[in-house]
């Protein structure tokens, strides 16, 4: 006999799949290019000068790691040798698996004309907000 509680969370999980699939099937995502002045969406022939950059506010899980390197001291606050500065030999450094909260990425930062984009175009397509960078898979 099948298990009763098996077929329902089947039946909710696809229920599920379908809602969402349904809600996001109306947002409008456009690849664009940012110019030296703003934004080109690629199916909107003006210039957005003002638009959005999407914040990040995520988690970061960091796996456990092992990395070689050396250490030298002492050092300045931008780490820059010292007078009488050792270097050690190499050495193994173990990280233990972490988790980080609130690590923002800031993608407006590192936008530059001729970048492509990933924006979804808002308030009926007054404003445009870019959530993503775009590269080629090379």
């Amino acid at each position: 006999m099948p298990d009763p509680f098996k077929q329902l969370a089947s039946i909710f999980e696809k229920r599920m799949v379908d809602h969402a699939a349904r809600a996001i099937s109306g947002v409008p995502c456009e690849l664009g290019t940012i110019t030296a002045s703003g934004l080109k969406l690629d199916n909107f022939k003006h210039e957005i000068p003002d638009y959005l950059v999407a914040d990040w506010l995520v988690k970061i899980h960091f796996p456990a790691f092992s990395l070689v390197g050396t250490a030298t001291s002492p050092v300045d606050d931008q780490g820059n040798d010292l007078p009488g500065a050792i270097t050690t030999s190499l050495t193994r450094y173990d990280f233990q698996a972490r988790e980080v909260d609130e690590v923002r990425l800031e993608l407006k930062a590192d936008l530059k004309a001729g970048d492509r984009v990933l924006a979804v175009p808002v308030n009926g397509g007054q404003d445009a907000v870019v959530i993503a960078k775009v590269i080629a898979n090379v």
